[in-house]
């Protein structure tokens, strides 16, 4: 019999469907603590009872901004989908305008004053982490500081705090996040 555990927060809507038995204590946990507010992450962690926890703080830098990336990359495709009606080509092309290098330094640059001192230093060491690659399409500081923007994103993920990504992506994104023209179906 499936159990699904649905999460609703501002932003985000995350589905998940299980097939254990009702009477097994992992499902009886994961119903129970739906009506709790758990962070996105912890609501997958609740779903994966076997792999060990781990300290945001001791992830590498670069590991931390693979996950910001997605993590920016849903909260853009998100919001693109509740404010257009466009069509999944045109809403790819926008949001590549909104997770490009340039936008995301632009985003952090509107930010900045309000990080902590620990969000400070998870951006710097994403900023000052030694990448391979080279950036083709933005400046080597846009770039650095993109990579330093998803690091702190990816930190605030693992760490569950939720309500900390929604404050500052609300305002790093308070004038694009607007509402958009009415689009043409194609």
């Amino acid at each position: 019999m499936p159990y699904g555990v649905f999460f609703n927060k501002k932003y985000f809507h995350l589905l998940f469907t299980t097939y254990i038995a009702p009477d097994t204590s992992f499902t009886y946990n994961i119903i129970e603590k739906r009506t709790e507010l758990m962070s996105i992450a912890q609501t997958l962690r609740a779903l994966m009872p076997s792999v060990p926890d781990r300290d945001p703080m001791q992830c590498a830098p670069l590991t931390l901004a693979y996950l910001g990336d997605t993590l920016f990359d849903l909260y853009v495709r998100t919001w693109l989908v509740y404010v257009s009606d466009a069509t999944a080509h045109n809403l790819h092309m926008r949001a590549i305008s909104f997770v490009c290098a340039k936008a995301q330094a632009e985003a952090l640059r509107r930010i900045e004053d309000m990080l902590t001192e620990e969000e400070r230093a998870v951006f710097r060491r994403g900023r000052n982490a030694h990448m391979g690659t080279v950036p083709k399409n933005a400046s080597i500081a846009d770039y650095r500081a993109a990579t330093g923007f998803e690091a702190l994103l990816g930190f605030l993920y693992l760490k569950g705090d939720d309500a900390r990504i929604g404050v500052l992506m609300q305002r790093a994104f308070q004038d694009a996040f607007a509402p958009l023209p009415a689009d043409r179906k194609e």
